[in-house]
């Protein structure tokens, strides 16, 4: 993970802005009660992550009905995880009304990360409608745009715009990429999106990926050297020249896994 809605100036990273866990790294077979690793892993991940970066962010990946997402969201608070990765995957075939509730549900037990993941593995299309009224829900702090799709990232980037937490409000809402097939362009590229008869940007502050996990140091720096970029107005050929050489190491690491 890098970046964070909670930047200060003070902060120390010498790695990455936080860590996720119950999520790609650590596998989603921790979260059966009968492995009983959800809590053992999420504690050591916290040990180890403040030994080193005291202020660290730790997001607990969630999942399941209701009732398993409060169960793990106690557990993660106990941990002082900062908030939830709210995986939608057991409401695949479940009403938009039930799944904002559940939402909500857990919303008021732990701040929310929202999670769009693509539908090939495991997630569901959840349409403008659906983000539009996720952003209503007071306690989501971030979410994660993961559903490899442009116009589906579209569709989060413009209910974000459109809700009362876009850029540039008091609590605005961190969007960070998750798509692993357009990291560095979703980071360079300002998404505008069209409110009333204004134009909105909206920036993707950071990402959230299964392989910043692999070679960390090396993600930091890159995901460094776009923001200053993108920052000074020197978004070059290069630069955009690496949003393809990312995406082919993102394959050859995890495509054959899903052929």
């Amino acid at each position: 993970m890098a970046d964070h809605r909670f930047d200060r100036p003070q902060c120390r990273f010498r790695w990455a802005g936080g860590l996720a866990v119950g999520v790609h790294t650590t596998q989603f077979a921790i979260h059966d009660p009968r492995v009983g690793l959800y809590r053992p892993v999420l504690e050591l991940a916290s040990e180890t992550a403040r030994a080193s970066e005291p202020d660290a962010i730790l997001v607990a990946g969630l999942v399941g009905d209701t009732e398993q997402a409060l169960r793990e969201a106690e557990i993660a608070l106990s941990l002082g995880y900062s908030c939830g990765l709210l995986s939608l995957s057991a409401f695949r075939g479940t009403g938009l009304d039930a799944i904002l509730a559940h939402c909500e549900r857990v919303a008021e037990a732990i701040p929310l990360f929202g999670f769009y993941l693509q539908p090939a593995v495991g997630g569901r299309v959840l349409p403008y409608a659906f983000w539009r009224r996720f952003c209503e829900i007071e306690r989501v702090l971030a979410i994660k745009i993961a559903p490899f799709d442009r116009y589906k990232t579209l569709d989060v980037t413009r209910a974000v715009a459109d809700s009362e937490r876009g850029p540039g409000s008091r609590h605005e809402i961190a969007l960070y990429t998750g798509n692993d097939d357009h990291i560095v362009l979703d980071l360079v590229i300002p998404l505008v999106a069209r409110r009333g008869r204004e134009d909105v940007t909206v920036r993707m502050r950071g990402g959230l990926l299964g392989h910043w996990s692999v070679w960390t140091r090396r993600a930091v720096g890159l995901f460094a050297r776009v923001r200053r970029a993108v920052a000074e107005g020197t978004v070059d050929d290069a630069i955009l020249a690496l949003d393809a050489r990312v995406t082919a190491m993102n394959a050859a690491l995890f495509l054959q896994f899903f052929r």
